[in-house]
This record gives structure tokens, C-alpha cells and sequence, in this order.
């Protein structure tokens, strides 16, 4: 639980952050990661809400962006609640975090606005998608509720001794090392006309989709990004 990272997108509430920071303590999870929040962590609000996880608050670390908060991150699943035609299935809780618990392994769990959710490209930051399961006639979580759901499925998978899915042998790739090795892609993919700009974004959903289903390893992406670097020094030496 300790490799687990919370990770909130623009949170709005600070009511929120600061029950978001109890839950976790109550769970045994300590990280919490802020991008660009709209609210203030350190709020009378915040702090009246954390109780005794004020630790968590204080120690709760502020981002501008979701690649910034993804440094060193190998498995990350991000929440939804609407099926938008992801490039891999939407599943329950119960279904997709235990892949977020492999041994050596730093994983996150990305939630969204409280207004509006994570965005089609916000949701490209990460490998797998999760849906909690609700009323269909009201469906939306408030968003420390959500948080809820998740971690206690979380604790409750950490006290079981075994896993629905065999731990990796080797060490994953952290997310931040795949977005350097996408952006040399695109780029070198428009330099030869495979791209185009105008499909160039959903072309590369359907790449990222690729690699990030194949658990690349460090060595694997360093691989590849050494290919474009001699596809870019071929074409560049004409």
C-alpha cells in the first residue's frame, strides 16, 4: 500500500481534499498527489475534514500536471464513470485494482474533477480504467466517496495473501520514461509522413494503447527510443 499514490485532478473542494487525506490514513495509504488544485489543502476546511490525517494533508505534494505527478510511476488506472470508447474495458473495482498491488512496483489511481471528470486525454495517462458500479439513474460519485470505494478495495485486496494476477519478473517502465519514448515517436512518425497532424492524436491513443498493454521494461523502451534516434540521424543525413 505504501508504492500506491492518490492522485486528484484539480480538486475544487477542499472539504474534499481533506476527507480524501482521512480515508487514506485509514487505509494505510499515505501519498496523495495534487494537480493544479483549485482549492486550498491547507484551509481550516481541509484540516477539519483530515482529522488525524492531517499527516497525509501536509505531506500531500502539488503538481501541474498529470505527467508531473506520474514521475516514477509503472501501473496507473484511472476512474470514470462513463464509457467513452476506451481503448481497453471499463471494469469494477474489484476487477482492477488488484493490478495496481504487484510487488516492486510504484502505482497511482488517478481521480478527476469534481465537476467534470478526466478528460479523453487525461485518461490517455494511464494503462487500465475504472467505473464504480451505481444506480444508472444517478451514477455520479461525489468525489471523496469515490476515493472511499477505492481504497478500502484496495485494503481489503492488501489483506488477502494472494493476488488475481502473477507479479512481474521484471521492473515496468515508469509512465513518465513511455511519455518521452511516445513524444520521440510522434514526432519522428509526422517527420516521415505516417502521421498527419490533423489524426496524428488519435493515431497515437491507438500506439499508446499498444505499448502500454505490452509492460515494457526500461531496457525495452531505451531500446526503441535508440531506433528513432538512428531513423532521425538517417533522415536528417540525407
Amino acid at each position: 500500500m505504501t508504492n500506491i499514490k492518490i492522485i486528484l485532478v484539480e480538486p475544487a473542494g477542499a472539504l474534499n481534499v481533506g476527507s480524501v487525506a482521512r480515508i487514506m490514513k485509514n487505509m494505510g495509504l499515505d501519498e496523495l498527489i495534487l494537480v493544479n488544485p483549485h482549492c486550498d489543502r491547507d484551509s481550516p476546511e481541509a484540516r477539519q475534514m483530515a482529522v488525524h490525517g492531517r499527516d497525509v494533508l501536509d505531506k500531500a505534494v502539488c503538481v501541474e500536471s498529470i505527467p508531473a505527478a506520474l514521475v516514477g510511476v509503472q501501473r496507473a488506472i484511472a476512474t470514470t464513470n462513463r464509457d467513452r470508447n476506451l481503448p481497453t474495458p471499463l471494469q469494477p473495482p474489484k476487477t482492477a485494482l488488484p493490478w495496481l498491488l504487484a510487488q516492486d512496483c510504484t502505482s497511482a489511481l488517478i481521480f478527476g474533477p469534481e465537476d467534470r471528470g478526466l478528460s479523453n486525454e487525461e485518461l490517455n495517462y494511464a494503462q487500465r480504467f475504472l467505473g464504480i458500479p451505481a444506480n444508472p439513474e444517478y451514477s455520479s460519485l461525489n468525489l471523496a466517496q469515490a476515493v472511499a470505494v477505492c481504497v478500502y478495495e484496495l485494503y481489503q485486496l492488501q489483506q488477502q495473501s494472494h493476488y488475481t494476477e502473477a507479479q512481474p519478473k521484471d521492473t515496468l517502465a515508469s509512465l513518465d520514461q513511455l511519455e518521452g519514448y511516445f513524444d520521440q515517436l510522434e514526432a519522428t512518425l509526422l517527420q516521415i509522413g505516417y502521421l498527419y497532424p490533423h489524426t496524428a492524436t488519435a493515431r497515437m491513443q491507438k500506439f499508446r494503447s499498444l505499448y502500454k498493454r505490452a509492460n515494457l521494461t526500461p531496457e525495452e523502451v531505451a531500446m526503441l527510443r535508440g531506433i528513432f534516434r538512428q531513423v532521425d540521424w538517417a533522415i536528417n543525413s540525407q
